[in-house]
């Protein structure tokens, strides 16, 4: 599983959204390498993590060749967990955007004990109802059929950067355009395939008790603030961040500010 690696200090993994790799969470780690220790791996199919492979077990014993075969987060999660053992940490701050909040509630569900603080950006608990699992099984398709180029950004862009990037920062949709013409057609279907799978996580966040942060951009549309809101209601230990001019991405769209309110939070975990 590649991973890329930087700062000191409190062990902080983050998960990065779909359809995009480790990169995305660059433009934050200015600010956030000087009181953690990022690390911030691409997920299976995805960036330079391959989607074949022996790198991550489950535990019934079923190898990354498996997972391959059978998409779903909760493969997603124990390759991350494989990845902690690997890197001999014990417990974590985890963090993840949108998807990787999804990963983040399947390590949540599968090893509690391993997250010391949960940082939700963006994302939901609630499964896919049936039109949004058809819509990612029919992009799964024609991701394999058709490759990616092109239409996939397209259809992306719009909804996962807000009004105010798209208008006002050329240069962060460049950035994000390239991301997801980088990604493998089969590590894009095989993602979007583990997504439309995924249980409920509302009970696993009930469950947790240790401190937890959720973040949103004030423009997203995909999981908008009031999103947001509940899942900070859940979580007993739960604050809510709102970002003004941000989509879905805000540690790519508005870095600084993310950075500007993760690190208090850390600081706070001690």
């Amino acid at each position: 599983m590649h991973y890329i690696e930087s700062g000191g200090g409190t062990p902080l993994v983050l998960l990065h959204a779909f359809p995009a790799d480790a990169r995305m969470w660059n433009p934050a780690r200015a600010g956030l390498d000087e009181q953690a220790r990022v690390i911030a791996p691409d997920q299976r199919g995805l960036g330079e993590s391959p989607l074949n492979g022996s790198w991550a077990q489950s535990s019934e014993g079923r190898d990354g060749d498996w997972a391959a075969e059978h998409p779903s987060i909760d493969a997603a999660a124990a390759d991350v967990l494989a990845l902690l053992d690997r890197l001999e940490l014990p417990e974590v701050v985890l963090g993840g955007c949108s998807m990787g909040g999804y990963v983040a509630m399947a390590v949540l569900r599968a090893a509690p004990e391993r997250v010391a603080g949960l940082l939700l950006v963006d994302t939901k608990a609630v499964a896919d109802n049936d039109e949004q699992r058809a819509n990612r099984l029919n992009a799964a398709d024609r991701a394999e059929r058709e490759g990616t180029s092109g239409w996939l950004a397209e259809g992306t862009l719009p909804n996962v950067l807000g009004r105010t990037t798209r208008e006002q920062r050329p240069e962060v949709l460049k950035h994000v355009r390239e991301l997801i013409d980088a990604q493998p057609p089969e590590g894009v279907a095989w993602a979007q395939r583990a997504m439309a799978s995924r249980p409920d996580s509302t009970d696993a966040l009930r469950a947790f008790t240790g401190p937890a942060l959720v973040v949103v951009g004030a423009e997203d549309s995909l999981t908008p603030p009031e999103h947001a809101r509940a899942l900070a209601d859940v979580l007993p230990g739960g604050e809510l961040v709102t970002l003004p001019g941000a989509g879905h991405l805000p540690p790519v769209e508005t870095p600084e500010e993310f950075a500007g309110v993760v690190r208090p939070w850390l600081a706070e975990l001690g």
